[in-house]
């Protein structure tokens, strides 16, 4: 009789520390998820802006800025300057419509 409650007790233990081992790894990983969360948003540019000052020379600046926009939030990139420069963004540089013209101006 003692003998089954000692392994009854020392199941209890080791079950409770098993839960305060899984318990203390999810929220190790729910930190470092929050943390990558926090680095891409720190990434992301502001494509608005940056579009403005690429498209600001443009002689139609509102399908420019539209355009530049759409490749902007698919490469998280503009090319520098208000034209050229192709090599400082290759996914924006290589984006092409369907008639295999630039789209990204």
């Amino acid at each position: 009789m003692a003998n089954s409650k000692l392994l009854i007790a020392s199941l209890l233990a080791a079950a409770s520390l098993l839960l305060l081992l899984v318990a203390a790894a999810d929220v190790q990983d729910s930190q470092a998820k929050r943390e990558v969360e926090e680095k891409t948003l720190l990434k992301r540019m502001d494509c608005g802006g940056a579009c403005a000052m690429r498209c600001k020379l443009s002689s139609r600046p509102r399908l420019c800025q539209r355009a530049c926009g759409t490749c902007c939030t698919r490469c998280s990139c503009i090319l520098l300057g208000s034209s050229g420069n192709l090599d400082s963004c290759p996914c924006y540089a290589s984006l092409t419509t369907r008639h295999n013209k630039r789209k990204c101006p």
